[in-house]
């Protein structure tokens, strides 16, 4: 479970988001969502969302948004 989450620190501050050990369950299946994967598929959820983190400004904002929103941000 959440194989990528070390490299996601910097879009977690971005999302205002604090991960812990009693939301990160929770966060990876949201994430998970969010790229249109089947929970618990690491490698192609990491995949997709490096395709949505590096694919320019517009497409990272709407990614933590749709984080953020997910989480009660």
């Amino acid at each position: 479970m959440s194989c990528y989450f070390r490299h996601l620190k910097d879009v977690f501050a971005e999302a205002g988001m604090e991960v812990t050990k009693e939301n990160k369950r929770e966060i990876d299946r949201i994430i998970h969502e969010i790229v249109g994967v089947e929970y618990k598929n690491c490698p192609v959820a990491w995949a997709e969302v490096k395709k949505h983190i590096r694919e320019g400004a517009g497409k990272r904002a709407e990614f933590v948004k749709r984080l953020k929103e997910a989480v009660g941000g």
